[in-house]
């Protein structure tokens, strides 16, 4: 029998394990990997369970119902009119501040001849205020108010006597707050 001849693949070097299809991967990362995979695996199971919780005990709705939200009441802004008389009382110790608001009004489009200024009886009332007599002269009351800086307004017909035409009529009492030297005196209540 004679020898057969040599070739390429007589000279596979033996040492360096399996060659072709069959190479293995490298055994050390297979472990790190399923480690890893296990705790993710475990993390989305534990979110799973607590989300899952929730939802069954009622702390998270899935599909919440839309809760109505309160609509702001609308505010009342008034209405300046200047067919009312105003009558302007200065309830503080203050000289000429009833003339200055009577200028003021004036200034604003009230005749001259409708707006009166006079000194009150009392001279420690705390809040300036516009007083109306009868509930359709609130809106221009409120107005009044605004021309003037701002003012509380009340309804009341204790200076409704001081009319004497039938022309519809405002009252402002000047009080402290507008003063420049309030003295240090208890507040006389409202009318």
């Amino acid at each position: 029998m004679s020898k057969p001849n040599r070739d390429r693949f007589d000279d596979v070097p033996r040492t360096s394990g399996r060659v072709g299809a069959h190479r293995a991967e490298a055994p050390g990362m297979n472990g790190w990997i399923v480690l890893l995979w296990s705790f993710v695996a475990a993390l989305v199971l534990i979110i799973g369970g607590i989300f899952g919780s929730l939802v069954v005990m009622g702390r998270i709705s899935l599909f919440p119902e839309a809760v109505p939200t309160a609509m702001p009441s609308p505010e009342e802004t008034g209405v300046v009119d200047t067919t009312y008389s105003v009558l302007i009382l200065n309830a503080t110790a203050d000289e000429g501040l009833d003339d200055q608001m009577r200028d003021t009004l004036i200034n604003s489009g009230w005749s001259a001849d409708v707006v009166f200024a006079s000194d009150s009886t009392s001279q420690d009332f705390s809040t300036t205020t516009v007083y109306y007599v009868a509930d359709e002269d609130e809106l221009a009351a409120i107005g009044l108010a605004g021309v003037i800086g701002g003012a509380d307004v009340q309804q009341s017909d204790f200076y409704a006597d001081m009319n004497d035409t039938d022309q519809k009529q405002l009252t402002v009492v000047i009080g402290l707050d507008r003063s420049s030297n309030p003295p240090a005196a208890t507040e006389t209540p409202a009318p």
